[in-house]
């Protein structure tokens, strides 16, 4: 009999990969292919978008190539980094502009003419009015990519996140989708009714005709035929979604917090939205047509973690891999202040005027201090977030803590004594690969039983009450005068607004 695979494509902002995973859920070929974002000027980030599929297509490629002849491709699912936008040509696939990444804040200035103010827009889409979402960056691109604002007068233009180009140039065009998840990232999207929402289409001048249909996350999107083999697409979510998934979040009140690019806090609400102010009303995922099998997420994302630790390795030369970082956090001996503030501030302050700041400095700090500085900092931001879900009476005991940063112990031990939690340390490195891997398998009509390795790694709050009172109330005094400082400085345009 035949053996039987599930495929999944893990799209990130730093790398396309595929994987094969047997129908025990255990990943058994792969392949990667590293992408970087270009940053042509302060506050731009994107992608060459051809590039990009290219190399999620040849990393499918090679990982079918790997099956044995005689094996099936049983499905194909996506998960993908949800705020890029990708431009193409509807009668040749062809990109029509870079691919803006969530990084990208070039259309800041934008927001202030959309005629919905931001209470108006995190009701209807559980988000904030921020430039990371792609919205903004639609509207912008139809005014200032002359080969964008052409083929939306002729009628070719597509506009869609990630996963929707991929899956639409490997099905040659067939499917043209975006799950809930997907397009809420948008800022175009009615978080409760499931529909492209005519006010905000309207707000940011956005024709609907540009935009995939609104498919569930968990079921058949159409087929694909790759290196010879067909394949249905069975299951599509944005990343952090999909990790929730893999990560086994799926009752209410769970909550997992991933330390990747960004980092990025969730606590499963259930079948209903929970709003705090500050964080988003993320959508979870959907298995199917209707609303019986959806669920929704309290969501917090801090924009810069691993980039600003890469910022710190690439810009400065303090050190060569993150390996090294929990290592020279011991051995600082000063305790520094820094705001993460690459890429702005996420929640819950939602500024993107705030500068990267430290403070602290004396004439015996060193460059450990510094990564110390940058990597409390990252737990600092986390915290605020969390306080506020607890704030709103839900009982979070313990996060599930994984992606390439939680293998940093000096960051996780920070990280629980500044929220008083206990963090768990997952083995699974594959997280969002599973999540996905997961919606796929269940896009078939299977229910497969599989679940995280719990790591002996735990960490519990290594300080008291007090201490850790005093540690938020100087880190809260620092952000507010490092925003308001910002702002003046923006104002007298004497730095640069990156």
């Amino acid at each position: 009999m035949a053996e039987k695979f599930i495929i999944v494509l893990d799209q990130g902002s730093s790398s396309s990969r595929a994987l094969a995973f047997d129908m025990d859920g255990a990943v058994r070929y792969k392949s990667q292919r590293k992408i970087e974002a270009a940053y042509p000027a302060p506050g731009r980030a994107e992608y060459d978008a051809e590039k990009l599929y290219q190399s999620q297509a040849d990393s499918l490629l090679d990982v079918l190539a790997k099956l044995p002849p005689e094996a099936e491709a049983s499905a194909l699912g996506i998960a993908a980094q949800r705020s890029t936008v990708v431009f193409w040509d509807r009668n040749t696939g062809a990109p029509l502009a870079p691919a803006l990444s969530w990084q990208d804040g070039r259309a800041l200035d934008l927001l202030a003419k959309v005629p919905l103010s931001n209470t108006r827009i995190h009701d209807l889409t559980g988000l904030y009015k921020t430039p990371y979402y792609s919205a903004s960056k639609i509207a912008w691109g139809l005014e200032n990519f002359p080969e964008v604002k052409a083929a939306a007068a002729e009628g070719r233009l597509l506009a869609a996140p990630v996963a929707s180009y991929v899956i639409w140039r490997l099905s040659g065009g067939r499917i043209f989708a975006a799950d809930p998840s997907q397009a809420q990232r948008t800022l175009l999207f009615n978080l409760r009714r499931l529909k492209w929402e005519p006010k905000l289409l309207a707000a940011f001048g956005v024709p609907a005709g540009l935009l995939p249909e609104i498919k569930p996350s968990v079921g058949r999107l159409g087929q694909v035929e790759v290196g010879g083999r067909r394949m249905p697409v069975t299951a599509m979510l944005g990343d952090q979604q999909a990790a929730m998934l893999g990560l086994g979040l799926e009752t209410p009140n769970s909550a997992a917090l991933n330390y990747g690019t960004g980092a990025f806090l969730l606590v499963n609400t259930g079948r209903k939205p929970l709003r705090i102010r500050g964080l988003l009303n993320s959508f979870g995922w959907q298995e199917g047509k209707g609303k019986k099998k959806i669920c929704y997420f309290t969501e917090s994302t801090v924009n810069s973690a691993g980039t600003a630790l890469e910022w710190l390795a690439r810009n400065f030369g303090i050190f060569s891999e993150l390996g090294e970082v929990d290592a020279m956090c011991r051995k600082s001996k000063n305790r520094l202040h820094c705001l993460p503030a690459i890429g702005g501030l996420g929640a819950p302050y939602w500024d993107f005027t705030a500068f990267t700041t430290f403070t602290g400095f004396s004439p015996h700090t060193d460059k450990h201090d510094v990564v110390r500085g940058v990597t409390e900092g990252i737990a600092y931001m986390v915290a605020d977030a969390f306080d506020l879900v607890r704030r709103k009476g839900l009982k979070i005991e313990e996060l599930k803590v994984s992606g390439g940063l939680s293998k940093i112990d000096w960051l996780l031990q920070f990280q629980a004594d500044v929220t008083g939690a206990r963090l768990t340390a997952l083995e699974e490195s594959e997280a969002t690969a599973m999540g996905a891997a997961l919606a796929a398998a269940r896009g078939l009509g299977l229910a497969p039983q599989w679940s995280p390795k719990a790591s002996s790694r735990v960490f519990t709050p290594s300080i008291g009450e007090e201490e850790r009172q005093n540690l938020i109330k100087g880190w809260r005094l620092f952000v507010k005068d490092t925003r308001r400082t910002s702002r003046g400085l923006r104002k007298l345009s004497i730095l640069p607004h990156a």
